[in-house]
């Protein structure tokens, strides 16, 4: 590479282009969980402070929930427990699959409907969690118990209903994870990774009783999948554990979660391999979040990035040169499932399209998860110049688009 080249995008990846700011995240946690049906005492949670468990799962909504009084977890104690340093994981047992073995709470059969459930109970989440003083920097995560896979129109209604589960807790600025059976909603879930028809959760919580404390899905999930710190596996059910005097009926849990690396910046520069910066580091967050396999997110652009970069380019037809110009980092940053946009959507896909109109139309979009004006004219500014049909929307043809590159 020519030497002025190299320096200039050493430049722009790391000293004069700066990111913008972002908005909160999961906090950064990584170690042992517990869940249990009733929400401990403050007296109990006191009492398992000496335990190595250092996160707790709460089930703070749904129909579903197992134990339903909950009599316990209020807002003062979810701010009493933060205090003491504990990491919360709030589950919520909605609809169950309609082949579930559950008689009641099952989601429809047919796929839209199941999808407009999925947003009903994330909306409900939504106001329950915000009761609890659980704000938009806790993931919230969908209980959906084990089902029978094989059926595919059962499958179909779990995965559409999960869609709109996330798509729900995207507009409202929060983060989605999805509590399942390793062998089938989680699996289910990786089969459409890289859909552009279904939403995919931020988080994945994946219980497989292999009674290893790691993160590991096995065959269930390619290791490449929700690679950025994005796991809890429960590798141990039903059995008791005493500390500090107090015995809890408990599952344990590997945690794994941090927050993702910040995308948004006011331009994306031009950069290969021996760059080095903050934009170097978003690259990389970005190629694994695809599923690509670019190594750790370190802010040093090397030959495992490189590699990576040409097959995610290949991968939506552009020239695998290793170099992350105006059409790579348009069709990375948009990459992912294509919800319907237009004035008034709000949320983390309207970010992702800020970021991708950013970069593809050369100029700073603000990146505010805020589908107003401004957004709405940079949408017709760049349907007008690729030749597409000029509405200000971001629908299918819009998207694909982008994630071309264009």
């Amino acid at each position: 590479m020519n030497n002025r080249r190299l320096s200039r995008a050493l430049l722009l990846a790391g000293t004069l282009l700066m990111p913008l700011p972002a908005p909160a995240y999961a906090d950064t946690f990584s170690g042992k969980a517990f869940d249990t049906c009733e929400t401990p005492s403050s007296a109990t949670m006191q009492a398992w402070a000496a335990s190595p468990y250092r996160s707790i799962g709460v089930y703070f909504g749904g129909d579903g929930r197992g134990c339903k009084t909950q009599a316990n977890l209020t807002a003062g104690w979810v701010s009493e427990q933060k205090s003491r340093g504990w990491h919360l994981l709030p589950l919520y047992v909605g609809r169950q699959a309609p082949c579930s073995t559950t008689q009641s709470f099952r989601m429809s059969g047919d796929a839209a409907t199941a999808r407009d459930q999925g947003r009903a109970n994330a909306g409900d989440a939504i106001s329950r969690a915000s009761a609890l003083g659980l704000g938009q920097d806790v993931v919230l995560y969908n209980d959906m118990e084990h089902y029978d896979s094989s059926n595919t129109a059962c499958r179909t209604a779990v995965l559409s209903y999960l869609t709109g589960w996330t798509e729900r807790l995207h507009e409202a600025g929060h983060h989605s994870g999805v509590y399942s059976s390793a062998a089938s909603g989680i699996r289910d879930l990786a089969t459409v990774y890289r859909s552009a028809t279904h939403a995919r959760p931020d988080v994945i919580d994946f219980a497989w009783w292999n009674g290893v404390a790691d993160t590991n899905a096995g065959s269930h999930v390619p290791s490449t999948y929700w690679s950025n710190h994005q796991r809890i596996h429960q590798y141990r059910g039903d059995f008791q554990e005493t500390w500090g005097g107090v015995r809890i009926f408990i599952d344990a849990n590997q945690v794994d979660l941090a927050p993702p690396v910040n995308r948004d910046f006011p331009a994306y520069p031009t950069i290969s391999r021996g760059a080095r910066g903050a934009a170097v580091s978003a690259l990389q967050y970005l190629l694994r979040d695809d599923g690509r396999a670019p190594g750790a997110v370190d802010g040093d652009f090397g030959g495992g990035t490189e590699s990576a970069l040409k097959d995610f380019q290949s991968s939506v037809g552009l020239t695998a040169d290793g170099e992350a110009g105006r059409r790579t980092w348009t069709a990375l940053l948009s990459a992912g499932w294509q919800p319907r946009l237009q004035a008034g959507s709000t949320g983390l896909e309207v970010r992702r399209l800020q970021r991708a109109l950013t970069a593809a139309l050369g100029r700073s979009i603000a990146i505010d998860g805020s589908y107003g004006p401004a957004t709405e004219q940079a949408v017709r500014d760049y349907q007008a110049s690729r030749g597409l049909g000029v509405d200000g929307e971001t629908g299918p043809q819009t998207w694909t688009a982008l994630q071309r590159g264009q």
